[in-house]
């Protein structure tokens, strides 16, 4: 095996403990959840469950921070500050959260420093945002003499629930404009992904965050479900499955709480006529084998020209194949396993479907013949796929790509469009005019040309069903503030 850089061992200092109004406490009762390796299938850590005693205790904390500390009160450049000393923090750590990602969900070793580098980028986007950013507005006045002013405020106490797939990149984007906004914020991470969280409150100790202000509650769906209901949360942010956003939604929608949902998608990548069809399979076996398919955004639905579909499948296919998936620690492994067992089964039982539907496998749908341990599933291709399909409506989050073929480019629109989802897609032509256009047709939230790519600057969210709100960019700190209106005499 040629193993790529080391990464050290993840040093959790209290994992028997929940960091609450800046200390670690121990929990009202002890309750542990095993993490397991996808890779090994050991357990690599054993971390405390948080009860509903442990959430009146964290989102009192934050109540308190928020209603009479310091936190909201300090202007936008000193929290910015606070939150530079905890990308400091974090920075020594970056090694440690990178194994982390790869001891929970088997991302590959190799790619794993770049997307925790992404995670940390996010915060010190929004650290810089704050000098930028447009907190107070002056507007005249239409019914009389006086001054006009618009001005945000922080929108309070904020439940940050965040996915196992990126556990440290989604809640660092939570979290940072939430700091900058003037925001407390009770940390939840997935359970079966809780390490970086844990990294994240060590470092907001030592970045020495006021009490309160960061605090952190592993737990499971339960006290998750509590933590979304308490009175005590003002906003939810939470990003994860459509069935569980679904029930978050209808929670805040009851009690008027503020939510921002990053949801599933289905996401569509457009192939047209003048674009290199071997080109685009290798960007597309490239990416639905990133992380093994586990991205919510993910490009899962090829959609390509009907004239072009033996050459453009036979290319995909042997590109498909050509991967190599193993030990995400080998450096010559390009993808590794699925997260949990729970999902290789979900992947496996989409494939059956699929088949049985008619679809065709091209290739993969079954565990690589050379490895006996550890959630593996071979990158998997279905062509002759109806978009009423299962494979072609349904979020899959795992390595599996669906070709579909169009005649002409509206229905290649239509095509992309026929979904319940609208979270991210991609066109893949040379015409940038063709790009614009084919990109504002697409009801998505995130097009990109003849790439898989994303930009800290830009706001990122969905269309229907693949959420509400959007994350990144102004924008991604707008949706922790509350606009306020002050009409002022001269």
């Amino acid at each position: 095996m040629n193993a790529v850089q080391p990464l050290p061992d993840v040093l959790i200092t209290h994992p028997d403990k929940l960091y609450i109004n800046g200390v670690w406490a121990a929990p009202e009762t002890v309750r542990f959840t095993d993490i397991i390796s996808p890779h090994t299938e050991e357990i690599c850590l054993r971390v405390v469950e948080a009860n509903e005693a442990d959430v009146d205790a964290a989102v009192a904390a934050a109540r308190m921070a928020f209603d009479t500390g310091p936190w909201p009160r300090l202007s936008p450049l000193e929290r910015a500050a606070h939150v530079r000393a905890l990308s400091a923090a974090l920075e020594r750590r970056l090694p440690e959260l990178a194994r982390a990602w790869v001891d929970q969900i088997g991302a590959l070793a190799a790619m794993a420093p770049f997307v925790i580098g992404g995670g940390k980028a996010a915060i010190d986007y929004y650290a810089d945002l704050a000098d930028r950013y447009d907190w107070e507005q002056e507007r005249a006045l239409t019914s009389g003499p006086g001054r006009g002013l618009v001005v945000r405020e922080p929108v309070g106490v904020v439940a940050a629930i965040a996915p196992w797939n990126n556990p440290f990149g989604i809640m660092a984007a939570k979290l940072a404009p939430a700091l900058v906004a003037g925001c407390t914020v009770i940390m939840k991470p997935a359970p079966e992904t809780p390490m970086e969280a844990y990294i994240l409150a060590e470092a907001a100790e030592e970045a020495g965050l006021p009490p309160g202000v960061v605090n952190l509650v592993p737990a499971g769906r339960e006290v998750s479900d509590y933590l979304v209901r308490h009175d005590g949360v003002d906003k939810v942010s939470f990003t994860g499955s459509v069935e569980a956003g679904a029930r978050i939604g209808a929670v805040c929608g009851e009690r008027f709480t503020r939510c921002t949902l990053e949801l599933g998608g289905k996401s569509a990548a457009i192939v047209l006529e003048d674009y290199d069809m071997e080109e685009a399979a290798n960007a597309l076996a490239q990416t639905i084998t990133m992380s093994a398919g586990q991205i919510c955004a993910t490009l899962s639905r090829a959609i390509i020209p009907q004239s072009r579909k033996e050459d453009f499948i036979g290319a995909l296919s042997a590109a498909m194949a050509a991967v190599n998936v193993g030990d995400p620690f080998d450096a010559a492994s390009q993808m590794g396993p699925l997260a949990m067992e729970r999902q290789l089964k979900r992947v496996e039982q989409y494939v059956s479907v699929a088949q049985h539907e008619g679809a065709r496998l091209v290739t993969g749908g079954r565990r690589p013949p050379h490895l006996y341990r550890g959630f593996y599933m071979e990158p998997t291709l279905f062509c002759d796929v109806d978009p009423a399909m299962k494979i072609a409506r349904e979020e899959v989050f795992g390595p599996v790509l669906s070709v579909l073929t169009y005649k002409s480019e509206e229905e290649a629109l239509a095509i992309a469009n026929n979904s319940p989802f609208g979270l991210y897609g991609a066109v893949f032509t040379n015409d940038n005019e063709a790009a614009y256009r084919i990109s504002r047709g697409v009801r998505t939230g995130t097009m990109g040309q003849n790439a898989f790519r994303f930009d800290q600057a830009l706001p990122f969210g969905g269309f229907k069903q693949s959420g509400v709100g959007r994350e990144g960019g102004p924008e991604g700190l707008g949706g922790y503030t509350e606009l306020k209106s002050l009409m002022l005499q001269a």
